[in-house]
């Protein structure tokens, strides 16, 4: 057996829920520097290990940082600007944040920022600073991008709406660094009505789903046989999606190859 599945087993059988709130508390506002440290140490490596402990929801809940490990394990030990949209606890300032901290231990050289509609600066430490902020409101988020500089890697786990997950791509998208990622969890909203999106039609330009199909196709946009078709920015600007259950990771890069067409 794995140490991060007899880690989340241990979790699961041994703490009750209570005691899981108060662990969530303490690894909040206690120790938390000396924390990451000996994380760093430990497990650094180790995202599935690092989502348990800081009791993200990428590791046991859902079933992410296995993907997030094939995309960023290569990125560990530089120094990056990382943008996570969602800090979580919902209106208690002193719940959430775990994965910023997981974030941080994992990227021993980046700094982690995190936007929120509650207040979290409770959160903030050492190469965490947290925003409050909406993640559809445009002029506060390029305040928020004034101070942070330059984003390497965007991951949008915030409202799930939609219309949200959109938005918030095409403004965050033309943003993102040279080579950046951009990375959307829980697209399985995509399939509720409650969020917006639909099971009946999975053609939808309005979900996210829907949206993001339409710019696999803008890969090869160089193939399209239209006339006086202009490329959009995603189009040029895109040169990789990958997808998996409800996560999906698209690279940003220069899509200039030419078309290979024979006649």
């Amino acid at each position: 057996m794995s140490i991060s599945l007899k880690i989340r087993n241990h979790f699961k059988t041994s703490l009750t829920t209570q005691q899981k709130q108060k662990l969530k508390k303490f690894q909040a506002l206690k120790f938390r520097g000396l924390q990451g440290f000996i994380y760093q140490i430990l497990f650094g490596s180790n995202l599935k290990v690092l989502s348990l402990i800081y009791n993200s929801d990428k590791w046991g809940t859902h079933w992410y940082a296995k993907h997030y490990e094939t995309h960023l394990a290569h990125l560990r030990k530089k120094k990056l600007n990382i943008l996570e949209i969602g800090i979580g606890g919902y209106k208690d300032p002193q719940d959430g944040g775990g994965s910023l901290r997981m974030w941080r231990t994992y990227f021993p050289k980046s700094r982690i920022f995190g936007i929120d509609i509650e207040d979290k600066s409770c959160h903030d430490e050492r190469r965490i600073k947290t925003f409050k902020c909406s993640q559809v409101d445009d002029d506060a988020l390029e305040k928020v991008l004034e101070e942070i500089g330059q984003i390497d890697i965007v991951i949008d786990d915030g409202s799930h709406i939609n219309e949200h997950i959109i938005h918030t791509f095409k403004f965050l998208f033309p943003k993102l660094s040279e080579n950046g990622i951009y990375v959307i969890e829980d697209l399985q909203t995509s399939y509720w009505q409650s969020f917006g999106g639909s099971s009946d039609n999975l053609n939808r330009s309005d979900t996210a789903m829907g949206f993001l199909k339409q710019l696999t196709d803008g890969l090869n946009y160089a193939e399209y046989r239209l006339k006086n078709y202009e490329p959009t920015y995603f189009d040029k600007n895109i040169v990789a999606i990958h997808f998996y259950h409800n996560i999906v990771f698209i690279q940003k890069g220069l899509n200039n190859e030419d078309s290979n067409i024979l006649s």
